[in-house]
């Protein structure tokens, strides 16, 4: 190993980009979280990839039914999402 390293160059973060994507700090609630992540581990599914595509669903149904996205349209989508197991 070197005894000093050049990170004047480096770049925090993940290492490659993923196009099309934003990360964010998102507060879930707990039973919410938990409920993805057990899915998730059942199915070998990542999480928040489940997340995502709840919520894509949501936002295509909204769309195609002209009906308007709102806090309480995506709450219901959870709930929907948790009491499908």
């Amino acid at each position: 190993m070197r005894k000093e390293y050049d990170f004047s160059r480096g770049k925090r973060g993940a290492v490659v980009p993923s196009p099309g994507k934003t990360r964010i700090t998102i507060m879930l609630d707990d039973e919410v979280l938990e409920y993805f992540r057990e899915r998730a581990d059942s199915s070998g599914t990542g999480y928040q990839t489940m997340i995502n595509a709840a919520l894509k669903g949501a936002v295509d149904r909204a769309k195609s039914g002209d009906e308007e996205l709102t806090v309480a349209k995506l709450r219901e989508v959870i709930r929907q999402e948790l009491h499908t197991v």
